[in-house]
């Protein structure tokens, strides 16, 4: 069985995830394709992880693979994650995750609205919804969620979170039902009417903004082809990597890597991994090199079992809810993180004592990035521990 160590894994993920500066890519695309997707729930993070992986990068290079080649497409998918898929990944990812998606997140709001009683029958409600958003929709045109509420009664009414709880309140339907028929791939998330560091969104039909509908294969088939595609980026991983990133179960895993023939190799202590059965070959080690990358980045959030680079600071850089936060990398391992001051200049707060010769590149990072920002502030949408208690210089003690 072919052996895989730390190092050897650290150095597939700075060549393979474009983070080695002898390996940047040479567009937005090329870099999202590198990463099977890049994460969309914080808008900025799109932005902030293809600045990672592509040379003198601007925001304007990101604006237009979303939204005039529309060569990236944000779409909800595996975790009822939203991302930024490659156009070309988009059926599989229909077909292999955001279809149980959408039939679960259906299941759910009907379920809810007749519990609050505001529809009698919600299954004839939600299709009739659904009709009503399509036709206002049809012919190309793009509506914002609060200008398809003002024409459509049918999205009316609010649910109640919370009940009794400081966080809970009301949250509208009419933005559920458009979740749902984006995650059944019906809707897009359009063009964007905030800055890059907003989400607000207009929706389309995906027809429209596609010149096509989704053409996706079945569930088997779709599943398959997204492992192959996160073992070639990722590999090699264990099955619970690829369970947690795919949002599936462990039979279903298990399928789609017999399905691809992933080979077995050994991690160390008795685990497991796997890889495609053409990818069994050493990978050069790169150069030294560091990165700062943004809260939600793929390559932070890639894996279930991260210990290989964490080096032991989980409950600093994830939250509870297991939200990874804004890193700073130093060769394959996470050694800290980065904040913003009032100002808008990138500070680095590390975990641990580093040599000073990646300190003082982590700080030269830091003020490239502090330029690259230009003054915008980007808020995390959900911040790490680390990121909360961040601000002073030196290492950041581990809580």
């Amino acid at each position: 069985m072919r052996s895989f160590d730390v190092a050897e894994r650290r150095a597939r993920l700075a060549r393979r995830h474009r983070l080695a500066p002898s390996d940047r890519a040479a567009s937005v695309e090329e870099a999202a394709r590198s990463m099977v997707c890049l994460h969309a729930t914080d808008p900025a993070t799109v932005y902030l992880s293809a600045r990672c992986r592509v040379a003198a990068m601007t925001t304007a290079d990101v604006d237009r693979a979303l939204y005039d080649d529309r060569t990236l497409v944000k779409h909800l998918a595996m975790r009822r994650t939203l991302f930024a898929f490659p156009r070309e990944v988009l059926d599989a990812a229909q077909g292999g995750a955001s279809a149980k998606v959408a039939a679960a997140e259906r299941r759910r709001l009907v379920r809810a609205v007749e519990q609050a009683g505001l529809r009698s029958d919600a299954e004839a409600w939600f299709d009739a919804a659904r009709e009503a958003v399509l036709t206002a929709l049809a012919g190309g045109r793009e509506a914002t969620s609060t200008e398809l509420r003002a024409e459509i009664p049918l999205l009316e009414g609010s649910l109640s979170y919370g009940e009794g709880r400081s966080w809970g309140g009301q949250v509208p339907v009419g933005p559920r039902v458009l979740t749902v028929l984006s995650a059944a791939g019906e809707l897009v998330r359009a063009s964007n009417a905030g800055g890059w560091t907003t989400s607000r969104p207009r929706w389309a039909t995906m027809a429209s903004w596609l010149g096509r509908p989704l053409d996706p294969p079945d569930e088997a088939t779709g599943t398959a082809e997204l492992v192959r595609a996160w073992l070639a980026a990722f590999g090699p991983g264990t099955e619970q990597d690829l369970k947690w990133w795919l949002g599936g179960t462990l039979a279903g895993t298990r399928r789609a890597l017999a399905a691809v023939g992933a080979v077995e190799v050994d991690l160390g202590g008795g685990r497991v991994g796997h890889v495609l059965p053409d990818d069994l070959e050493p990978t050069e080690r790169p150069g030294p090199w560091v990165a700062l990358l943004p809260a939600l980045d793929p390559t932070t959030m890639g894996w279930f079992e991260r210990d290989w680079y964490l080096s032991g600071h989980r409950t600093a850089v994830f939250d509870g809810n297991g939200n990874g936060g804004s890193t700073a990398w130093s060769d394959g391992r996470i050694v800290g993180g980065w904040h913003q001051s009032e100002a808008g200049e990138v500070a680095v707060g590390l975990l641990e004592p580093v040599d000073p010769a990646v300190e003082r590149a982590l700080t030269e990072e830091a003020g490239r990035l502090t330029d690259w920002l230009a003054g915008v502030r980007v808020a995390e949408r959900f911040p790490s521990p680390l990121t909360r208690r961040a601000g002073g210089k030196g290492p950041v003690p581990e809580a």
